[in-house]
C-alpha cells in the first residue's frame, strides 16, 4: 500500500507546486464571444473626423470619383484607410480590422473595392492629389479655430519644419534607388507644423522622391514649401506670421533666394554648411563677440556660445540674410569634423529675423530637432515602407499617411488639451487609448461603448470623448 500511495502524493505535490510558481494565470480560450469591441478607443478618432468635418470635406472632394450606383463613398473609403493607418495598419488590407467592428466604424468596403479606388486616384494624378489637399486645408482651418488656445498659431507665428525621410524598400518598386545612407528605397521630403513643447505636430506636405534624390535639391524644397504654405490659412501670408525651418539640406542659394523674395510675409531659419569662407570668418570672431547660448527656460546652456558673422561669408547671398554660428563642446564620444575648431563643434544657420537677440534665434533654430520626433511618428504611422508598387499609388499612400497623422494630431489638440497625453506619440496613443476594448450595449434605440473600469486610461478616453461631443458640429 505504501508503494502505491507514495507516487500519488508526489504527483499531487508537484501539481500544487506548479500552480504556486506559475508567473501568469492560466485561462482557456474559445471563440464565439459577443458584445466585445476591439480597438474601441478608435472611437476618439471617429469622433474627431465627425467634429472636424473631415468626412464631409473628403466626401465632397472625391465625389468625381464615385461611380453611378456605387455602394461605398470614395471619401469614406479613403478615411477608413487613414483610420486603419492611425490605429497601426501599414497596408491597404489592414482596413479589414475596421470592417470587423461596424458598430464603431460603419460599413467598410471590401479589399478589391479599396484597391480599385487607390488605382483610380493614382491614375488621376495631380487632380486627385489637389482635391485631397484642398479638403485637408479647409478642415485644418476649422480645427485650429476649434482648438483656440491649443492651436499651433496662438504664439502669433506658425512654424513649418521641412526635412527628408528615408523609407527603405524591400522589393523592386518604381523609383526605389540606393540612398545616401547605403540603403535602398525612397527619399520623401516632408513638412510639419510644429505644435511646440506642449504638443506634437501635423503634416502639411509630403513629396515622394527616388531614393537617390539629393538632400540639397532646391526645387524639391521649394515645391514642399509651396504645398505646406497652401495648407495654412491665408491670414498667415502677411506680417511674417509663418516661419520656415530646415536643416542644412535647405541651405542653397536657390531656396534661400526663393524665401527671401517672400520675406515681406515669410520668415526663415535655414541650416547652412560650414564652408571654408564661413570657417575662416568664425576663426576671426573675437572672444568678446561670443554670447552664451540659452536653454528654453532662459538658463545659460553650458559649454555653448553663439555669434553673428558678416563680411565675405554673406557675399552672393540674399539681401537681409543674417548668418549665426554656434560653437559647443561635443558630447562625450562624438567625432569632431574637419570644419570644427579648437575642439568645439561648429553649426551655422541663416535667418532674416532682425528684431531678436542671436541667442534666442539660435534656440529657435535648435528646436527644429522636434521635426525628428515627427518623422519618428510618421515611420510608426504607415511610413515604415511604401506598400504599393507604382509611384503614383505610393503618392496616394503618402496622402493617406498624412490624413492619419492629421487625426493623431487633431484629436489630442481638441480633446486632450490639458493632459500629458497631448504630447504622446502614436505608439503610446495606440497602446493606452486606441487598443482599449469595450462592451457594446444596446439600450432602446441607443448604443453604448462601456470601457473596462479597471483599465488605467478609461477616464482619459471618456473625458476626451465628452470634450469632443461638446464641440459644435460642422456647418
Amino acid at each position: 500500500m505504501g508503494l502505491v500511495e507514495g507516487p500519488d502524493r508526489c504527483c499531487r505535490r508537484s501539481t500544487s507546486q506548479e500552480k504556486r510558481t506559475a508567473l501568469y494565470p492560466r485561462v482557456r480560450v474559445e471563440g464565439g464571444g459577443r458584445g466585445a469591441v476591439s480597438q474601441a478607443g478608435g472611437v476618439l478618432l471617429v469622433e474627431t473626423v465627425r467634429k472636424s468635418g473631415l468626412d464631409q470635406a473628403i466626401s465632397a472632394a472625391l465625389a468625381p470619383w464615385r461611380k453611378p450606383r456605387a455602394v461605398h463613398d470614395p471619401g469614406k473609403i479613403l478615411l477608413d484607410l487613414a483610420l486603419a493607418v492611425a490605429l497601426g495598419g501599414d497596408c491597404l488590407a489592414d482596413a479589414g480590422m475596421l470592417r470587423a467592428e461596424p458598430a464603431v466604424f460603419g460599413p467598410v468596403a471590401s479589399d478589391p473595392t479599396v484597391s480599385r479606388l487607390v488605382d483610380a486616384l493614382a491614375a488621376s494624378g495631380p487632380k486627385a492629389l489637389a482635391a485631397i489637399r484642398a479638403a485637408r486645408a479647409k478642415v485644418r482651418q476649422r480645427v485650429w479655430h476649434l482648438a483656440r488656445n491649443a492651436a499651433p498659431d496662438t504664439g502669433g507665428q506658425v512654424i513649418v519644419d521641412i526635412d527628408g525621410v528615408l523609407v527603405v524598400a524591400h522589393s523592386d518598386k518604381q523609383d526605389a534607388a540606393a540612398t545616401w545612407k547605403k540603403t535602398y528605397g525612397h527619399h520623401p521630403l516632408m513638412a510639419f507644423v510644429d505644435h511646440g513643447s506642449h504638443g506634437s505636430g501635423e503634416p502639411v506636405a509630403a513629396v515622394l522622391r527616388p531614393g537617390n534624390a539629393g538632400s540639397n535639391t532646391a526645387a524639391d524644397h521649394i515645391t514642399t514649401a509651396q504645398l505646406a504654405l497652401a495648407q495654412l490659412p491665408t491670414r498667415y501670408r502677411r506680417g511674417r506670421r509663418t516661419l520656415i525651418r530646415t536643416d542644412s539640406g535647405g541651405g542653397t542659394h536657390a531656396f534661400v533666394g526663393w524665401l527671401a523674395q517672400r520675406s515681406r510675409w515669410l520668415s526663415y531659419s535655414v541650416g547652412m554648411t560650414i564652408t571654408d569662407t564661413i570657417h575662416t570668418a568664425v576663426l576671426a570672431v573675437p572672444a568678446s563677440a561670443w554670447t552664451a547660448a540659452i536653454e528654453p527656460d532662459g538658463e545659460i546652456r553650458d559649454g555653448a556660445w553663439v555669434a553673428e558673422i558678416a563680411g565675405d561669408a554673406l557675399t552672393g547671398w540674399a539681401k537681409g540674410m543674417r548668418l549665426i554660428v554656434r560653437k559647443e563642446r561635443p558630447h562625450p564620444g562624438a567625432q569632431l569634423r574637419i570644419t570644427d575648431a579648437d575642439g568645439l563643434r561648429l553649426t551655422c544657420f541663416a535667418t532674416n529675423t532682425a528684431d531678436a537677440p542671436i541667442a534666442e534665434l539660435e534656440l529657435r533654430h535648435r528646436q527644429r530637432a522636434r521635426a525628428e520626433d515627427r518623422i519618428r511618428g510618421a515611420r510608426a504611422t504607415g511610413l515604415t515602407n511604401l506598400p504599393l508598387h507604382q509611384v503614383a499609388q505610393n503618392q496616394i499612400w503618402l496622402e493617406i499617411v498624412q490624413l492619419a497623422l492629421d487625426l493623431l494630431a487633431w484629436m489630442p489638440m481638441l480633446a486632450l488639451t490639458n493632459h500629458p497625453a497631448r504630447r504622446w506619440e502614436p505608439r503610446r496613443l495606440r497602446l493606452r487609448l486606441f487598443s482599449a476594448a469595450a462592451q457594446l450595449v444596446t439600450t432602446g434605440r441607443s448604443r453604448y461603448l462601456r470601457f473596462a473600469r479597471h483599465w488605467p486610461w478609461t477616464d482619459v478616453i471618456t473625458t476626451a470623448i465628452h470634450r469632443l461631443e461638446t464641440l459644435p458640429n460642422p456647418g
